[in-house]
């Protein structure tokens, strides 16, 4: 076989593999809306000719209080990111431009949080969100993430890359320190915090164990938590009506992908998200 005739098969071989990846990320998705929209006796097998309905999603509303946990989730990744992009501006606006003593050291304890898994401090973050008395609470959830040191890294390198001509342009004309951010740094970083924004709500609109530990009532459970409750086998098993509710849990983040996704491309490749 020549050299050409490999290389063409080792290319169909990498479309082929990944068209079945893709099958099998698909696979659960697709079953998910099929189950959501026909009937229960036909959730566990497929039938072209099914009747088409949509009882299992006024069944799952009417089961559970999705309103609220659609609430409190929207609650919960508003209030994350609004004090993300806050603090982590700062933060790598500090790193980016400010020489302190010092600087190498904290920059490198805030790359070191990047290899700790959550999951590895959630005893410790429990007991202090006790001392706090903000346990089962909407803050509680969101405050051991307020301050991300991938928002910090990403911020600063993106800083880094502004011209400082222009930085001192806006000094000369008379710009504070805030101001100087405001109008110059925070601009040119859109693309950057679109990217870091659309991962942000995404992982937090999805994240599970820590809300689940955190929370105990109807009150401040996000989607995830309540849909797990929901799904159950103690509330008994009804494959239609389940599907239909991890639809209404994760429609919002298909729906924004399918409407945004050029611009959710753009904005990874000109943040450098790989």
């Amino acid at each position: 076989m020549t050299g050409t005739g490999t290389r063409r098969l080792g290319r169909w071989l990498e479309i082929a593999a990944a068209w079945l990846l893709a099958v099998l990320w698909l696979a659960p998705l697709l079953y998910a809306f099929w189950a959501a929209f026909h009937p229960p006796q036909f959730a566990t097998h497929f039938e072209p000719l099914a009747p088409l309905t949509l009882s299992n999603f006024t069944r799952a509303w009417s089961v559970a209080p999705f309103a609220r946990y659609f609430l409190n989730t929207f609650m919960l990744v508003t209030l994350i990111l609004a004090l993300q992009f806050v603090l982590c501006t700062l933060a790598g606006f500090a790193f980016a431009r400010f020489a302190f003593a010092g600087r190498n050291i904290a920059f490198a304890l805030v790359l070191m949080q990047l290899m700790v898994m959550p999951e590895v401090l959630i005893v410790e973050n429990y007991r202090t969100m006790a001392r706090l008395d903000l346990v089962d609470t909407i803050t509680g959830i969101g405050m051991p993430y307020f301050a991300s040191a991938f928002g910090i890294f990403l911020l600063r390198q993106t800083f880094k890359t502004v011209p400082k001509e222009l930085d001192e342009a806006a000094r000369v004309e008379g710009c504070g320190m805030l101001q100087v951010l405001w109008r110059v740094y925070v601009p040119l970083a859109r693309p950057t915090y679109l990217a870091y924004g659309l991962v942000s709500v995404s992982y937090h609109w999805n994240n599970f164990l820590w809300p689940l530990v955190i929370t105990s009532s109807v009150e401040t459970r996000p989607l995830t938590v309540g849909l797990a409750i929901f799904g159950a086998p103690e509330s008994g098993v009804d494959w239609s009506v389940i599907s239909a509710g991890t639809l209404m849990a994760v429609g919002p983040l298909l729906v924004a992908f399918l409407l945004f996704q050029r611009q959710f491309v753009q904005s990874f490749m000109h943040a450098g998200i790989k």
